[in-house]
């Protein structure tokens, strides 16, 4: 409770008291006479009207604190002080003053010039951390607290406006000044200021889910004036790509929701308050084995698995798994914010994720000792040392018209399918005679073009493709295309839909003139890889055909084969309904992946699901794996081991089942590549993103208000199928094995819940499309329901 409403309620009380006697002498006395009427008193202090101020909200982003630059002292010899405001939500949504804060803590930071030759251009400097004091200042009601390790320390006093609610000033009533005052500080340079909230409660009393805290504040102290920081070269937006976004949170107050280092920080801003040079070192520690500064410390954790055999102590314990997901040269994806970290050289932020380098001795450096950071951008500030260029940063861009492959038809006469495909290579129409298995990625060997149809689920059936290695001559160019031949059954296509794409894997190197680069010529022919830099997949558009029964729809051929002439029928996935069942968006797995090429490289040069979707389906019997590990405990070197789940098996090879399953835990070979279960067999280990965002990777709902994609109001997936055939002859059906394809619902009590609503799953063994009956599963959990998808799975963390 606010000091001044003590007040008020004591006074009340007093007020109250005061018309009755202190004591009684054991009998009534005689009533009185009535006396002449006073005059009437002045009216009182009109009270707080209701639902003018709030003492609790049902939701951190419901709670927002305002700081003034103009309002806080803490650079200089005067004296601290600080002045706030606070809102929440009031009836009808509307922001009105919180009450009753009793307690916060104020993390305070400088921006400055380094006046050494060693480190970043500019440094953050906790003011704090460089009073001794730690790396905070609380203030609360008493002007004392009580620390994290039971000691008694001081505080600086919060006092609420009695007359303007939910308006705070913080000031110091100890020796000294305040230890978020930095006496030495410039009032020219940048402060950072944060406030951390304590014990706001919900309605109910519980406590607020995450933590609160402000907008941090950038701002010139001479002149009050806002600023923005020359350091913040990695945006909240870049993280969220991975992370995920906090719920409730405007767009220009974006916050990372899944970093579970101190229970969520939630912004770089607010990293940055601690993880400053005031605490770097231990990169040379091999027990500590990383530096905490920031710039340094994301470099360790995001290199990860990458750099795990170089790591010690706690580096390697706590990152040596982290997977990168996007492609580690490729700085931007982090690196959103201007050009530091190409611009600033300096052995700190490089020697973190080159941590087998040593500038002392020159070892993995070629022999060179630098004699400071001074002499770093001799080398490494322009051209091909350059960061910018070392990394071969975009060149995912240079690389994506590499090889173009554009479909042109697909006809058939006399038993036999014939595609025609426009070639282009690096840039121009391919010439005469260009052999394309010259270019190919060495490593990698099985179907180049993959030609296949779709049954009457939308699901790829295989069997039409092309391969270089038993088809050489194909794969030559004559008049810019290549002229691809299959033979065919009688009637094999009629009323089928054909599908045309590519998983051709080029050889790319960036150091040429040409993208794309014929092994044979190139240093390195016959290798495994001949002369690639990075496989380069085909850019190619995948291309349905319909090979329709009647003759008014195409042309009908002489042997009485017909089709839709490619004018008509040449469209692309997911233009036609019912196709491309894909809910998917690539963009937004892109979004933190960068790319889907890098993932199946170099053995498959794909870069959208439609190509994927050729080996993941159900009427191909590899690409899956049956039985799910999760991690036993660690070897000798400290390396996982894995163990079988047992009881928790899965056949469905549909690409949804995969998808979920592999960033579930749960596709994790015998090695747990990439995500795994951890040894509790709950644990995800190396998915970045809040668990119950199903829109980080499926595509939004429409704005005519359609429900989400992936999960319809009529209890099926979008494509209408109410079974799924699999590999032994066996149906099941498709909403159960879509949700229990993730850990959280792969368990017994899930699987229960699901036959009981009319699931039929793997080891059911119904043997007919029509036994499998239809899952109830909309009945709670379509759109708009109480236990619909998009409440449970909301899209974000709470």
């Amino acid at each position: 409770m606010k000091k001044y409403n003590r007040t008020l309620l004591a006074a009340a009380f007093i007020a109250a008291l005061g018309v009755t006697g202190c004591g009684s002498d054991g009998s009534d006395g005689a009533q009185g006479e009535a006396g002449t009427p006073g005059a009437p008193g002045a009216d009182g202090t009109p009270g707080t009207p209701a639902g003018s101020v709030v003492t609790t909200v049902e939701n951190a982003y419901d709670f927002t604190l305002t700081l003034a630059p103009t309002d806080i002292v803490v650079v200089g010899t005067d004296p601290f002080s600080l002045k706030f405001t606070a809102t929440g939500k009031g009836s009808g949504g509307a922001d009105v003053p919180y009450s009753g804060l009793e307690r916060v803590a104020l993390y305070v930071t400088s921006q400055s010039a380094n006046t050494t030759d060693t480190g970043a251009p500019m440094l953050w400097t906790n003011h704090a951390l460089a009073n001794d004091f730690g790396s905070s200042m609380y203030c609360n009601l008493e002007g004392s607290t009580t620390a994290r390790d039971g000691s008694v320390v001081d505080a600086c006093t919060l006092v609420e406006d009695p007359a303007n609610p939910g308006t705070y000033t913080g000031s110091w009533a100890h020796d000294g000044n305040a230890p978020v005052v930095l006496a030495s500080g410039d009032a020219n340079d940048l402060v950072r200021v944060m406030i951390r909230v304590y014990d706001v409660t919900m309605a109910d009393g519980t406590a607020v889910s995450d933590k609160i805290l402000s907008t941090p504040v950038d701002f010139i102290p001479a002149t009050g004036e806002l600023a923005i920081s020359a350091k913040d070269s990695v945006s909240n937006a870049a993280c969220i790509k991975c992370h995920s976004p906090m719920e409730g949170y405007a767009d220009t107050d974006m916050r990372i929701s899944n970093i579970g280092a101190h229970h969520n920080y939630q912004k770089v801003e607010n990293c940055v308050a601690c993880h400053n040079p005031a605490y770097a070192g231990g990169q040379d520690d091999p027990a500590v084995g990383f530096n905490v500064n920031f710039n340094a410390m994301i470099h360790t954790i995001h290199a990860g698995h990458h750099i795990a055999d170089s790591l010690t102590g706690d580096a390697k314990d706590m990152f040596g798994g982290i997977g990168f997901p996007a492609e580690l040269n490729e700085c931007t994806v982090c690196h959103d914010s201007g050009t530091q970290w190409n611009d600033n050289i300096y052995a700190e932020a490089c020697l973190s994720c080159h941590v087998n380098v040593n500038l002392k001795t020159g070892e993995n450096h070629r022999g060179i000792v630098p004699a400071s950071d001074a002499n770093c951008s001799g080398c490494h500030g322009a051209g091909s040392l350059s960061p910018m260029q070392a990394h071969s940063v975009d060149r995912r861009a240079a690389f994506e018209n590499g090889l173009v492959l554009e479909v042109a038809s697909a006809e058939v006469a006399s038993d036999v399918l014939t595609v025609i495909i426009d070639v282009k290579l690096n840039g121009a129409v391919a010439a005469d005679g260009t052999d394309l298995t010259q270019y190919l990625n060495k490593a990698k060997a099985g179907d180049d073009i993959l030609i296949g149809t779709l049954d009457s689920n939308g699901d790829y059936v295989r069997g039409l493709s092309i391969n270089t290695a038993s088809n050489p001559e194909m794969f030559v160019v004559q008049s810019g295309k290549l002229t691809l031949t299959k033979a065919l059954n009688p009637n094999q296509l009629d009323g089928k839909i054909l599908s045309v794409s590519s998983e051709m894997n080029m050889c790319g190197n960036t150091t040429t003139d040409m993208v794309v680069v014929n092994t044979k010529l190139a240093e390195g022919a016959g290798t495994d890889t001949g002369a690639c830099d990075v496989p380069v997949p085909a850019n190619i558009v995948t291309k349905f055909f319909m090979f329709d029964a009647v003759a008014a729809k195409g042309v009908l051929t002489e042997d009485n084969l017909r089709f839709v002439s490619p004018e008509l029928t040449a469209y692309t996935s997911p233009t036609q309904a019912g196709n491309d069942r894909t809910t998917a968006d690539e963009a937004k797995c892109n979004a933190c992946h960068g790319n889907l090429s890098h993932i199946k490289s170099p053995n498959h040069g794909v870069t959208n699901f439609t190509q994927c979707a050729d080996c993941h389906n159900n009427n191909y019997a590899g690409s899956y794996h049956a039985d799910v590990y999760k991690q036993a405990g660690v070897d000798a070197d400290g390396e996982p081991t894995f163990e079988v789940v047992e009881g928790l098996t899965y056949t469905n090879r549909d690409l949804v089942t995969v998808a979920h399953r592999f960033h579930s835990g749960l596709f994790a070979g015998s090695t747990g590549a990439g995500i795994y279960l951890g040894t509790d067999g709950e644990t995800w280990v190396n998915y970045p993103a809040t668990k119950t965002n199903c829109q980080a990777c499926h595509k939004d709902a429409n704005a005519a208000g359609d429900a989400m994609p992936f999960f319809s109001g009529t209890g099926t997936l979008t494509s209408g199928r109410t079974a799924i055939a699999i590999s032994g002859g066996e149906f099941i059906s498709p909403v159960a094995e879509a949700c229990r394809s993730c850990h959280a619902h792969s368990g017994p009590a899930a699987l229960a819940h699901f036959k009981s609503n009319g699931a039929t799953v793997t080891g059911d063994n119904v043997m007919s499309a029509a036994g499998v009956p239809i899952e109830s599963c909309a009945t709670c959990h379509a759109e708009g329901k109480t236990y619909g998808l998009d409440k449970v799975h909301s899209g974000a963390a709470h």
